[in-house]
C-alpha cells in the first residue's frame, strides 16, 4: 500500500496536517488508538516512545516517555476529550506540569478506497504555535510522524 505527500501548514494558531493514506480506515484508526502499533510510528524519524498507559475514552489518559536522538527523553501526557470511532478522536496533549500545551483533533476519513487523516494542532496564542515550530521543528516532526505511519502501514 502506498501513501501520499504529507501536506502541512500553520494557520493563525494552528498547524493543520494532512495525509492520504492508501489502507482502510478502521485500520489507520487503530494504529493510531492501539499500544501495539504506537511504538512503531509513533514520533519523528529517529525518535523512539514507551508507552506507560494508555485508555483511549473520554477522560482517559495516554501516557508515555518520547526518546530523543541524542538520549533526552520527552514526558507526554495526552487526555481525551472526545472519541468518535473511526471518524474522530480530539485530546489535550502535554505533561504533568502543563496537561494542555494545545488540543488535537484527529479526523479519519473514506477517500478514494483509502483513508485521509487530517490532524489540527491548535496552541493556545500565535506565539506559542510559533516557539514551537522554531524551537522543536514541529511541522517538520510531524511530517516525519505522518511518513513513520505511512511506512508501518505499508508493512501490515
Amino acid at each position: 500500500m502506498s501513501t501520499s505527500e504529507t501536506i502541512a501548514s500553520v494557520q493563525g494558531r494552528e498547524i493543520v496536517v494532512t495525509r492520504l493514506f492508501r489502507a482502510p480506515r478502521d485500520l489507520v484508526y487503530r494504529t493510531w488508538t492501539d499500544p501495539d502499533h504506537l511504538p512503531k510510528w509513533w514520533g519523528p524519524k529517529g525518535f523512539a516512545i514507551t508507552v506507560q498507559e494508555i485508555d483511549v475514552r473520554p477522560g482517559g489518559v495516554w501516557r508515555y516517555v518520547m526518546h530523543g536522538p541524542d538520549g533526552t527523553d520527552y514526558d507526554n501526557l495526552i487526555t481525551y476529550v472526545e472519541i468518535d470511532e473511526p471518524d474522530r478522536i480530539v485530546y489535550s496533549h502535554g505533561d504533568a506540569a502543563d496537561p494542555e500545551q494545545f488540543r488535537v483533533t484527529v479526523t479519519f476519513a473514506e477517500r478514494d478506497g483509502g483513508t485521509e487523516l487530517t490532524m489540527t494542532s491548535q496552541f493556545k496564542s500565535v506565539e506559542a504555535l510559533q516557539y514551537v515550530v522554531k524551537e522543536y521543528g514541529a511541522v517538520e516532526g510531524a511530517k516525519s510522524t505522518m511518513e513513520r505511519l505511512g511506512e508501518h502501514l505499508a508493512n501490515l
